[in-house]
């Protein structure tokens, strides 16, 4: 359970996991340690095994879900990573699982405009249904970065095609006091 008691339709695991849905199975590692590691994903479909994908990994990966978010029968990877440092900021690395068994993947925009104020990181990530939610508290002027004052925003964001593949859009935002 992530988000305040929100739980999620999705399979969820700890990072350095398998994961499986649709026949399609995801097998994540880190390796390495601090603050900079190498995150290696392999998947699979009936046997036959997908391109690996590898690349650095800025922070440590802190979960792992794996959704239908598109309803097209095909599922989607999500990793949740967090920065290093005290402003903890968070980010998702994510994959389509494609029919010509290839990891298309998933943009996500930089928080900006009305989103972005206030924002100072400690982002909770979670699929709840077919949407990503990203949590996260809001500073004030003056706030220290243990003591946020301004409630907390979520951003829920959907699965829309793109022409480079596909992104996350935000299509709402709520402030809790």
């Amino acid at each position: 359970m992530l988000l305040g008691g929100l739980s999620s339709a999705a399979v969820a695991a700890q990072p350095a996991s398998t994961l499986s849905l649709q026949g399609v199975s995801f097998q994540v590692n880190t390796k390495g340690a601090g603050s900079v590691q190498q995150l290696v994903v392999k998947a699979k479909e009936n046997g036959h095994a997908f391109p690996v994908v590898k690349q650095e990994l800025l922070g440590s990966l802190t979960g792992s879900e794996v959704e239908d978010l598109n309803s097209d029968g095909r599922p989607e990877l999500l990793l949740y990573v967090m920065s290093a440092g005290s402003g903890s900021y968070g980010s998702v690395l994510a994959w389509s699982a494609s029919k010509g068994r290839t990891l298309l993947p998933i943009s996500m925009p930089d928080l900006s405009g009305k989103l972005a104020q206030g924002y100072m990181g400690h982002d909770q990530f979670a699929v709840v249904e077919t949407t990503l939610m990203r949590r996260f508290p809001i500073y004030r002027p003056g706030d220290t970065n243990a003591k946020p004052t301004g409630g907390t925003r979520q951003i829920s964001y959907k699965l829309v095609k793109s022409e480079a593949g596909f992104l996350f859009k935000p299509v709402g935002d709520t402030i809790f006091q």
